[in-house]
């Protein structure tokens, strides 16, 4: 059996739900509309659905471009059943970045390292993949079901999106899929969404980030500002680890409840094993070795406040060291 045919065996409704990450990126966007193109090809309607915010300039404008229909889970609470089928994409259940939603989650398609033992109806988990949407692009060709330029477009967008055009975390299968889809993506909108990825407004983050920074050696700590979208937190990750100095680069915002935290790593350090070692016992953290994300909840005083974040810095540190030690 195929994985495509494993994963239709697993869904039991006519109706089901794909679900993203909380504030979903081009992969996650991307992976869930193929799905959910891929699954209308065999007579299944879904419904994509997520928690949060979509913030940042590309990724609402190829969802506008492309036609993608997404529901904040905030409008479906009301109308969701045990019975209902969820179908996670590009997260896995009981990761601190996904929301337990009502309904029964089957299947889960992914390509992040395996926290949680949980068992699914069918699972795809491939955390040597550089972005999820190669394994959803696998299943048209692995196939041989027709792909549109949209569900081209956008797959090759989150791919492209998720190895930072390609320089992070690439695997052959995700140059095999680019490959393949080449012929048949709008290439002018990909053209677009690559080189317009700022908003004016950013560039506070960045200015904030640049004057906070700290370094320790090759490790940097920065304070991208007050509730800061959570997509541009992990842009201005990006950003500071570009910097010849850094192979480790921690950036932060403060929201309303915690710190959120972007992780980025250029390999000597896993990233995710770091930044959830970092957060035990305060917070969560996870993600791949070259780039993973966290949280920390924090109600204080402004004196708490500057402790709270020594604190932080303090326990990237020592696990950093550790793991330099161990290799």
């Amino acid at each position: 059996m195929t994985n495509l045919q494993k994963l239709l065996d697993a869904i039991h409704n006519e109706n089901v739900y794909i679900q993203t990450h909380n504030f979903p990126d081009p992969d996650a966007i991307a992976s869930a509309y193929g799905l959910q193109q891929l699954l209308k090809s065999q007579g299944v309607v879904s419904t994509i659905c997520y928690v949060g915010k979509i913030e940042r300039y590309n990724t609402n404008h190829i969802i506008e471009a492309l036609g993608i229909e997404m529901v904040n889970v905030s409008d479906l609470e009301t109308n969701l059943q045990e019975s209902d089928e969820i179908l996670l994409v590009d997260v896995q259940k009981l990761n601190s970045n996904v929301l337990d939603i009502v309904g029964e989650e089957c299947v889960c398609i992914d390509h992040h390292p395996i926290v949680n033992q949980i068992e699914y109806r069918f699972s795809d988990i491939r955390a040597e993949m550089g972005a999820c949407a190669t394994i959803i692009a696998s299943y048209f060709f692995e196939n041989d079901i027709p792909m549109d330029e949209k569900t081209a477009t956008a797959l090759t967008f989150g791919i492209r999106s998720d190895t930072d055009k390609l320089s992070r975390g690439v695997n052959e299968l995700d140059l095999e899929m680019l490959y393949r889809m080449f012929p048949l993506v709008d290439k002018g909108l990909i053209h677009h969404l690559e080189n317009a990825e700022l908003l004016l407004s950013d560039l506070n983050a960045y200015s904030q980030a640049i004057a906070s920074i700290k370094r320790y050696d090759n490790v940097s700590f920065a304070n991208a500002g007050k509730d800061c979208p959570e997509a541009l937190v992990s842009c201005v990750s990006d950003f500071i680890l570009k910097m010849a100095e850094i192979t480790f680069s921690v950036v932060y915002s403060k929201k309303p409840d915690g710190y959120k935290f972007s992780v980025r790593s250029e390999g000597k350090a896993d990233a995710g094993k770091v930044v959830t070692n970092a957060l035990k016992g305060i917070g969560s953290g996870g993600g791949h070795g070259i780039m993973a994300g966290g949280f920390a909840p924090f109600q204080g005083t402004e004196e708490e406040e500057q402790a709270f974040i020594q604190d932080i810095e303090r326990r990237f540190l020592e696990q950093l060291l550790s793991s330099s030690l161990n290799n």
